[in-house]
């Protein structure tokens, strides 16, 4: 009897320790892992543009090219004296600012920087459409200066025989190259029908050039080619030294374009390059 007791005993315990067992793990195993936490949000945003060098870049060239742009400075004016122009370009001499915004209120007028290297700073009073036209021209000569780069040529062709109201547009027309600071070459052929010397040909290139006093000169003098069938010559834009001299050359008459003579005297007639 006792050992039938004692083995019910035992498989009841093995049975209850069976069961706790099965009911810890199945806790566990029908929760599954425990989530993750999402990260935590940091409590402010730090604005990436005060770390963006590309940015402070731009935003120095954008105030660099305002700086040389011609512009009302407003009323902020840097300088506690300078020295002021009115509207019709008459000197006002030194004055300090605080008189000159007065003044700009008074005539309701507009103040702009003209030379800020002087000592003082030199301004200018103007009004509102004398400052719209100045930008208008400065547009339109930086439209017209010459891209940088190496000096282009253009090349012009036509007759011994060409007529004098045609040759007068030929020079024209290289007139407006010159002034655009091309050099021009210029071949003069010979005419079929005629027997004529090569003199008359060079006599064509230097009459060209005496048209344009004080602009252009012979880069290159008439020299003759195929064969003394034509004759060639290039002609460029003075230099500012030349200009200068021209203008300060007492005598030089106005027909004349620092060639003087036709060669014959020995002079070369060519401006150094």
């Amino acid at each position: 009897m006792a050992a039938l007791f004692l083995k019910k005993l035992t498989l009841q315990t093995v049975k209850t320790e069976n069961y706790y067992i099965r009911r810890y793990l199945g806790k566990y195993s029908l929760q599954g892992p425990a989530p993750t936490q999402p990260a935590p949000r940091p409590s402010c945003l730090i604005h990436a543009k005060a770390f963006s060098t590309e940015d402070t870049q731009d935003e120095r060239t954008k105030k660099k090219k305002n700086e040389t742009a011609f512009s009302s400075v407003g009323r902020k004016i840097n300088e506690r004296i300078i020295h002021v122009l009115d509207e019709q370009g008459n000197d006002l001499g030194h004055m300090h600012r605080a008189n000159v915004i007065r003044l700009m209120a008074e005539r309701d007028l507009r103040l702009v920087k003209r030379d800020p290297h002087a000592q003082p700073p030199q301004y200018q009073l103007l009004t509102g459409a004398q400052i719209h036209q100045e930008r208008l021209q400065l547009r339109e000569a930086e439209r017209a200066a010459p891209k940088p780069g190496p000096t282009q040529t253009k090349e012009l062709t036509f007759s011994s025989n060409i007529g004098q109201h045609d040759l007068d547009t030929k020079s024209k027309q290289i007139q407006q190259w010159i002034e655009k600071k091309y050099k021009v070459q210029i071949t003069v052929k010979k005419a079929k029908s005629a027997d004529e010397p090569e003199k008359k040909m060079e006599e064509m290139c230097n009459r060209i050039v005496q048209t344009m006093s004080g602009i252009a000169t012979f880069s290159s003098r008439p020299q003759p080619i195929r064969g003394g069938k034509a004759v060639m010559c290039v002609l460029r834009p003075l230099s500012k030294k030349e200009e200068t001299a021209w203008r300060a050359a007492p005598g030089t008459p106005r027909g004349d374009t620092l060639n003087r003579g036709d060669g014959k005297d020995g002079a070369s007639g060519v401006l150094p390059q």
